[in-house]
């Protein structure tokens, strides 16, 4: 019975979204080949043009985090399109702004009508410069000021592209664990807005972890031991490259050089060391649990705006069980203005179908439905 509606919820989901099944390209087939696509194919992408915006953030009052600022790249659509809305981007862990997926994305929102805001988090990328630290599940004093700006840019761009008067929605678009960061800002920051409404006009979420704690199990089987030590050098790199340097206790820890003698070996460790005493939490599962939305979700999802979750059954880093329960759940509830699909297959972030990457072209059909609605 359960599978019958699943099955169903599937259909009419895909049938709203004008989309037909995902079906795996050939030769990336099966979740790993489909997480590794873009690390083993360039796409030819344009001469990335965005306008470099420089966002303040301020001192984590909590942490270890001071003051600040982020860099983000604002792409315009053709002045001749119709403005439909302005779409902040999020990376993933160990990511920026300048990922082929993320900018692939970017740009197929762009070619449609969507100015695109692509940030680049704490630390990462392009902002390594601009702030000291790194960035985390639930960095939401970051996240606060970047929102802000985002709603005065709608403000600015729409005048470019209409001599009316309009007010162009803000839509948002997490890839893994960028997804996870603008849920929890949304749950989060509801109540900071003046008007009430929720900061986001419309969220959706690619492979995004729900629940930390299982994603750091998923992420520590044997058979994930190299993505785990790919994704573990790019994130000690990323601390190590810091120009304001890190703290001796921080420095000692991801040497090995601590009073335990142990070396930092997976994201959990990271995570103990590093993440969790930056932004305040007492250690790493006190992170995990606070930083997890999927608890919030659970309990009250009002604060939540439209909201898509992509998620595939075959994700090697982040395991869909989360997304089944949340899924169980708000299938009860008559106020949820959450989706999620699930797919058979498509990995981490992955989605490449027949016609190119399937993922991409949800996002963007989801999108433009949104925006008809919200007019």
């Amino acid at each position: 019975m359960l599978a019958e509606r699943v099955n169903s919820d599937y259909s009419q989901l895909l049938s709203k979204l004008e989309m037909v099944p995902f079906k795996q390209r050939f030769p990336w087939v099966g979740g790993d080949l489909q997480t590794l696509r873009d690390t083993f194919h360039s796409d030819k992408l344009p001469l990335d043009t965005g306008e470099k915006i420089e966002i303040v953030v301020p001192k984590n009052s909590n942490g270890r985090v001071s003051s600040g600022k982020l860099l983000a790249l604002l792409d315009l659509p053709k002045k001749n399109s119709k403005l439909l809305g302005l779409v902040l981007m999020l990376h993933g862990l160990g990511g920026s702004s300048k990922r082929s997926g993320l900018r692939r994305m970017g740009l197929l929102l762009q070619r449609n009508g969507f100015a695109v805001l692509r940030l680049n988090l704490r630390g990462a990328g392009p902002s390594r410069h601009l702030a000291s630290g790194t960035y985390a599940a639930n960095c939401t004093s970051d996240i606060f000021p970047v929102l802000l700006t985002a709603r005065e840019l709608c403000k600015q761009i729409a005048p470019l592209f209409s001599s009316k008067a309009i007010e162009v929605p803000l839509l948002g678009a997490g890839i893994s664990l960028g997804g996870t960061i603008l849920m929890n800002a949304c749950l989060d920051l509801k109540k900071s807005f003046t008007d009430g409404k929720s900061p986001l006009d419309g969220l959706i979420c690619t492979s995004s972890p729900l629940d930390l704690a299982e994603c750091s199990k998923s992420i520590e089987k044997p058979r994930n031991r190299i993505y785990q030590y790919w994704l573990l050098k790019r994130l000690v790199f990323q601390t190590f490259s810091d120009p304001f340097g890190v703290i001796n206790e921080e420095r000692k820890a991801l040497l090995g050089e601590n009073s335990s003698k142990k070396s930092i070996s997976s994201i959990r460790d990271f995570d103990e060391a590093i993440t969790a005493p930056r932004w305040g939490y007492l250690d790493v599962d006190d992170y995990y649990s606070l930083a997890s939305p999927l608890n919030s979700l659970l309990e009250d999802c009002s604060s939540m705006p439209p909201t898509f979750v992509l998620q595939s059954k075959d994700d090697p880093w982040v395991p869909s069980d989360s997304a089944i329960k949340l899924k169980k759940e708000i299938a009860y509830s008559k106020n949820s203005l959450i989706d999620i699909l699930l797919t058979t297959h498509g990995g981490h972030n992955g989605f490449h179908g027949i016609n190119g990457c399937w993922g991409d072209q949800v996002v963007l059909n989801w999108f433009r439905q949104l925006v008809q609605r919200l007019e």
